[in-house]
């Protein structure tokens, strides 16, 4: 009997390495403060030696997303790879230590090592990643299981994995699949280079074979290449039924075929930006996994989304449960 899941992430399995530095650390390593850059395996040796008291966790941003879904209670699985190697072990182990089942086991001898993002925290809570991809980048069909994707309520994608072609074509079977099984596919944009990379495609996928998309305004607006976020969002919600796109202290905009709700936020200083995004998805997914209404989905995001700023490290601390309880939407 297989089982289904309410919610099944597809992404690149990270195991993150959390450091905190100052502003000269940065300049000095040639690190770009703020953003996420790719690097070789020799550059990530170099970096790993420098950090000092180090925290690893298991991450990759949907990861991280199926992670905070799983706390709070939905029967979660997450699909990605790693190598049979110290880290990849620390990672099956960890996702299922949260409550998520970690379908693929770490492949033996496997082409690369376990992918790894080197993250240096500065004192402001700005978050600046050195990703070395390795193995994770190299998913493809054959990593998903039909059964799991025919079988998954809801399936959320990351875009980061369209990079590759087999990545394209993975995510495009295991949609259909999600689709054809009655569920609901969608994606996390993941960041505005990899939409340049592949724009065509990346609106292709959306337009055919999603139901929603999560992005941040960056993201939303680099699918349709312009500055006008408003014109943004209506371009992707004349392609797509649901679009969530969230605006840091702003909060969040929804727009769905009943039209469009703005949902505020309490601004906090965060203490470690890393994991926003991802665990407002999170929460976002769970009130749609419940049937909740979308301004329900988007304060649970905003719940989820507070508490993980609040502390170092991408995913919840604190028992979201009793977090949306006290703020009255559970």
């Amino acid at each position: 009997m297989t089982k289904t899941y309410q919610l099944v992430g597809i992404g690149n399995a990270v195991v993150d390495v959390i450091s905190q530095c100052d502003d000269s650390f940065l300049d000095h390593m040639g690190i770009e403060k703020g953003i996420m850059q790719l690097i070789e395996r020799e550059r990530g040796e170099v970096l790993y030696a420098a950090m000092k008291e180090r925290v690893q966790t298991p991450g990759g941003s949907v990861a991280n997303t199926i992670a905070g879904a799983g706390a709070l209670g939905l029967s979660s699985a997450f699909i990605g790879r790693v190598h049979d190697d110290a880290l990849g072990r620390f990672y099956a182990q960890a996702m299922q230590d949260d409550g998520v089942d970690f379908v693929n086991p770490p492949v033996a001898g496997g082409e690369l090592p376990t992918s790894r993002s080197m993250i240096f925290v500065s004192p402001d809570g700005e978050r600046s990643m050195n990703t070395y991809l390795g193995i994770s980048s190299e998913l493809s069909s054959d990593d998903v299981p039909n059964e799991v994707a025919g079988q998954a309520q809801i399936m959320f994608l990351e875009g980061y994995l369209f990079d590759k072609d087999k990545g394209k074509t993975a995510f495009m079977e295991a949609a259909r699949d999600c689709r054809a099984g009655g569920g609901k596919p969608g994606i996390a944009i993941s960041d505005p280079f990899c939409v340049e990379r592949h724009r065509a495609d990346f609106l292709k996928l959306i337009e055919t074979e999603l139901e929603f998309v999560i992005g941040n305004e960056d993201e939303i607006r680099s699918l349709f290449e312009t500055d006008d976020l408003e014109e943004a969002l209506a371009k992707t919600a004349a392609i797509c039924p649901l679009v969530i796109c969230t605006r840091s202290g702003d909060g969040v905009t929804v727009v769905s075929p009943d039209g469009r709700i703005d949902i505020s936020v309490t601004k906090v200083v965060p203490v470690d930006a890393t994991g926003a995004g991802d665990q407002f998805a999170a929460g976002f997914l769970f009130g749609l996994a419940q049937g909740r209404d979308l301004e329900t989905c988007a304060r649970m995001g905003n719940t989820c989304a507070a508490e993980v700023i609040s502390h170092i490290g991408p995913r919840p601390k604190a028992d979201m449960r009793v977090l949306l309880q006290e703020a009255g939407l559970l």
